[in-house]
Formats: structure tokens, sequence, C-alpha cells
């Protein structure tokens, strides 16, 4: 939860900031550099501060420790920590970009922000004596960030992007606690209504931009659901009995909007898109699961 929390905060702090400059001013780098240092300095130390005190300063210190949570939340935690690393480095990238840095440069440092801020938070988890850092997690953290500076090398451009997308559900009032009070907690903690999304820009595949709009993609989805807690199921939670509940993996195909594709004449509308794109935009979609089989969802989040 402390990385997509962290991914949303500086994905709308930094995200206005570094969307392309559509004014015809001569822009100025030197100074855009010195306001990306001091930007960057600045945030990360206020947002490293806040996390310590939200997250770790209640709770005493240990030695370094790994541990191994790969079977928890049906992995939908690694893939969060993915989409994070992916996310991260694409502001990490467009904010070097917009400072007047080259493309390598940008892609290959910009780029591997998600993974180095990611890896500083797995170093606190390994110094906390309530968690430990998670070997799954670095494995997750260099996968997205991989994704992101490969793609940014080979094609310069993002022709696969990863993306996120919520429903409220009924689990988290079972353990209001662990998944979530209110809607504003559980589209942080609540795994049972996150779904992470693969999208793929058809025409920047194809290389033909006559077949389809610039903007259209499609995706495939993944999620779980029946889960309230980590491992296993708790029978109850603060004395009161929890049902059971089957746990069970959901895979999605369906349509998405690339909205860094879509451009306007008004900038700040540009910059709220190029923002907002880690989203799913809602489609309609084909679910599996092994319970249920194949379901048609008219509308899905």
């Amino acid at each position: 939860m402390k990385t997509r929390f962290v991914t949303i905060l500086l994905l709308f702090t930094c995200g206005f900031a570094v969307a392309q400059d559509d004014t015809l001013q001569e822009p100025n780098y030197r100074f855009r550099k010195t306001a990306l240092i001091t930007t960057a300095a600045t945030g990360y130390a206020a947002s490293m501060t806040g996390l310590y005190y939200a997250w770790y300063s209640n709770y005493p210190q240990s030695s370094f420790h790994f541990i191994n949570d790969n079977n928890e939340w049906l992995q939908m935690d690694k893939i969060g920590h993915g989409a994070s690393a992916y996310q991260i480095g694409r502001i990490g990238y467009e904010a070097m970009r917009w400072a007047g840095y080259s493309e390598k440069p940008s892609a290959l440092i910009g780029g591997s922000a998600g993974f180095v801020y990611l890896t500083v938070i797995e170093i606190l988890d390994g110094f906390s004596a309530e968690w430990g850092a998670s070997g799954g997690d670095l494995i997750a953290n260099t996968t997205g960030s991989m994704l992101f500076i490969g793609q940014q090398l080979l094609w310069k451009e993002q022709k696969i992007m990863l993306k996120y997308s919520y429903h409220p559900t009924p689990f988290a009032a079972y353990r209001p606690g662990l998944l979530g009070k209110n809607h504003a907690e559980q589209w942080l903690k609540d795994y049972n209504g996150q779904t992470y999304w693969l999208s793929f820009n058809i025409n920047s595949l194809l290389r033909n931009k006559d077949i389809f709009p610039d903007w259209f993609c499609l995706s495939i989805g993944y999620s779980a659901t029946g889960m309230t807690g980590a491992v296993e199921n708790p029978l109850s939670d603060n004395g009161q009995p929890i049902p059971w509940f089957e746990r069970n993996r959901q895979f999605y195909f369906s349509a998405d909007v690339d909205l860094s594709k879509i451009k306007t004449r008004y900038r700040g509308v540009n910059m709220f898109l190029n923002v907002v794109n880690f989203i799913k935009i809602p489609f309609p979609a084909l679910e599996f699961n092994n319970e249920k089989g194949l379901i048609l969802h008219p509308l899905y989040f």
C-alpha cells in the first residue's frame, strides 16, 4: 500500500510540472534544470520524512532482514509494485525531458526513478521489525522499471503501458482496519477492488496509422477477489465472525484509451490527461475465472 500512496502522490505533484510545454516561448532549460533538481530533492526529502513518520516511527527497529511474502494477496501486491515503478519512471523520464536532457539519459536515469525510490522503501522495510525487505518486491520493481526503460530505448515511446483501475467491494467491511474504512482508504488498501492492466496501443504496435485512432488500446487485466487476509482468510476480526470466501484469480480483456495521444488546444487539459494516464478507462470487459468461467461486464472499472 505504501508504494501506491507514494506513486499517486508523485504523479499528481510532479506530473503537471513536467508535462510537455505547449507554449511558443523558447524554454529556459537552465532554469528548468535548477527547478527539477530542487523539486526532486525537496520532494524526496519530504516524502521520505512523511513516509517514515506515517509507517515506521511507531514500530520497533531491527537488524536488516528479508522476508518471503511472495504468496500474499495472490501476488496482487507484487504487480502493484511493478506498476508503481513503471509510473514513477514515466514521470522521471518526462521530468528530465522537460528540463532539456537528451533522450537516452532521460530514459536510463529518469526511467530508473521508480526502482531507486522503491528500493529505498524496501531498505526501510528491512530495518523494521514489523515488516522486512522483500526479494519479490525488488524483482517486481525492477520489472516495472525495465518495461518503461526498454520501450523508451527501443521505440522512444510507450506502446505497452501498465495501468490501474479500482471498484469498491464488500470485503473491506469485514476487515476495515486492514482493507480500509472508506473509499479513500480502500482504493489504496483493498486488493480485491484493484485491477492492473497491460494496455497495448494498437496503432503504435502495428505501425499503421489508418486502422484505429492513435489513442485506441486493447488491454489485458489481472485481479483477485475473496481476500480478507494476506495468505489465508481469518474466521473473525476483533471478535466479529467473517464469512468464508473463495480466494480467486480473475483475468480480463477490454479496450482502453491512451490519454497521452489525445491533444487539445488547451495546455492545462493536455497536462491533466498526461497525469491521469495511469488510470485504465472503464469499458466493457470479458472476465475469466476458475469459479464462474467467462463473464461479460457491460462496464468494468
